[in-house]
């Protein structure tokens, strides 16, 4: 398996783990009050735009050429590591 279709894989896999937090996230906000309900819908609504944002330039490194993918990963990465953050930050908020 090439360094891309790897590094791919791995990166789907860990795309699949968040959605599954940021479904518990939503679990969580349903049985929240009022109150809390709609910081939590904010916040995942959040992850929710930044996620989408990073599986649409997964799409694109996945499409890429072996040759061009490189060059692609940077902007991927910054975006990954964007989405990383928010998802440490919130469920560590989340509790």
């Amino acid at each position: 398996m090439s360094d891309k279709n790897t590094y791919i894989q791995k990166t789907k896999a860990k795309l699949d783990e968040w959605n599954a937090d940021i479904a518990k996230l939503e679990a969580k906000a349903d049985g929240a009050e009022a109150d809390m309900k709609i910081k939590y819908s904010e916040e995942i609504d959040t992850l929710k735009k930044q996620r989408q944002e990073t599986a649409a330039k997964l799409e694109e490194l996945e499409k890429a050429s072996d040759d061009a993918w490189k060059d692609i990963k940077a902007g991927f990465e910054n975006a990954w590591d964007s989405l990383g953050m928010a998802m440490k930050s919130a469920l560590s908020r989340f509790k």
